[in-house]
């Protein structure tokens, strides 16, 4: 690893703002107790709500690449 940020915009991983991350770690944490509590647990709500979440950073590191 060599330490530098890569300001290269990466539609696959968009950078996200602290609360965004925040609220992913959330969704991921809790889609893991799910998983824990068996195969069968719906977990779609939180797949869709994390989904949002990348596209909204998606759209925003967009715009920002288009005004540099």
């Amino acid at each position: 690893m060599t330490g530098k940020k890569n300001d290269e915009y990466d539609p696959k991983h968009p950078p996200l703002t602290t609360g965004e991350k925040a609220k992913f770690a959330w969704y991921v944490g809790r889609m893991a107790k799910r998983g824990i509590a068996g195969e069968s647990v719906y977990q779609g709500d939180l797949e869709k709500k994390v989904d949002r979440l990348l596209d909204g950073a998606r759209e925003r590191a967009e715009q920002n690449a288009k005004k540099k």
